[in-house]
């Protein structure tokens, strides 16, 4: 058996011209290359997919050659994979490519940047990022040594070679550290404090924080402050040290047409435990559907806050430690 390097080839180049629709890339189209030449399959064995009552799983070993050749075009599709499934739980994927190739623009790599990943998956992301700046300057973590070995495995096969740890992403890797870039591929509910203290001043960390992409510029050990991406993001949560994000808030009297809007349902989880929800659709109606881009967090010292506008403004929320 083995894999039909041609169609491979051919499924890649179709993912390329995906991504480049979308524009994920036009700020910096050096990373084409790295989607051109990081073979996605090689870190996506298998994965699975939605059917009826749960989960079937498609791998590059089947004996049929047509489900074969159906895995290896759906590790090139422009979608997210469930690469880990535990009781019916997802427990890891691998992210869409092109919401990968917009966090990495964001991500603003220079050449010479040291960059901690937290979240390994299955180690696509640390090599991509391996292809830009070389594995040396590339550390990439994760809870569950189950993932960490695997994600070593495949980064092997593709020719990459980061750093791969075992532990806490909200604790950082400290004798990696100092990181001039962080990038988590998981939901965080709070800033951890470890990020800022292992960031050299002026670094950037991008993360996903309610249902949005928070991207921060840090001043030093203790400060940073940024503003949220326009682009929505759905992750599993950070799992270990970290806070999980707040309880759903109860949703009884809201209208519909509110609870169906994306944009409001970013704010109810940004606010979430911290904000009525019907304090939420007031503010929600009186800003004209505020969108991601005017809210913010800052962090000083032990406070962090999101903020609309300006995090000196009236609408200020706690977020935790």
């Amino acid at each position: 058996m083995g894999t039909d390097e041609s169609l491979a080839t051919a499924a890649r180049a179709g993912l390329v011209r995906d991504i480049e629709a979308s524009g994920a890339w036009d700020a910096d189209p050096e990373w084409r290359s790295a989607f051109e030449e990081v073979p996605r399959h090689l870190f996506v064995p298998y994965y699975y997919v939605a059917v009826p009552g749960g989960y079937a799983r498609m791998w590059g070993e089947d004996p049929d050659p047509a489900r074969r050749a159906r895995w290896l075009r759906g590790a090139y599709q422009d979608a997210p994979l469930a690469t880990r499934v535990r009781d019916g739980e997802l427990m890891s994927s691998s992210s869409q490519p092109s919401l990968m190739a917009k966090m990495l623009v964001e991500l603003r790599v220079g050449e010479d940047d040291s960059v901690l990943e937290i979240g390994a998956g299955t180690g696509y992301n640390a090599a991509l990022l391996a292809y830009r700046v070389g594995s040396g300057r590339v550390t990439t973590m994760d809870l569950e040594p189950e993932i960490t070995e695997s994600a070593r495995t495949h980064l092997a096969a593709a020719g990459y070679a980061p750093t791969v740890v075992t532990g806490d992403g909200a604790r950082g890797c400290a004798q990696r550290a100092p990181f001039d870039r962080i990038i988590a591929t998981c939901t965080i509910g709070a800033v951890p404090r470890a990020w800022l203290a292992q960031c050299v001043p002026g670094a950037r960390i991008l993360a996903p924080l309610a249902t949005g992409l928070i991207v921060l510029e840090v001043r030093d050990a203790t400060h940073a402050e940024g503003r949220f991406l326009h682009t929505p993001a759905y992750f599993v949560p950070l799992r270990g040290g970290g806070h999980p994000p707040g309880e759903p808030p109860r949703l009884g009297g809201l209208p519909r047409r509110a609870l169906r809007d994306e944009l409001f349902q970013f704010l109810l989880t940004l606010t979430a435990g911290r904000l009525d929800p019907q304090d939420a659709l007031t503010l929600w109606h009186g800003e004209n559907r505020p969108v991601r881009e005017r809210f913010g967090v800052t962090v000083n010292g032990t406070d962090a806050w999101a903020w609309l506008d300006d995090p000196a403004g009236p609408y200020a929320w706690p977020l935790p430690e």
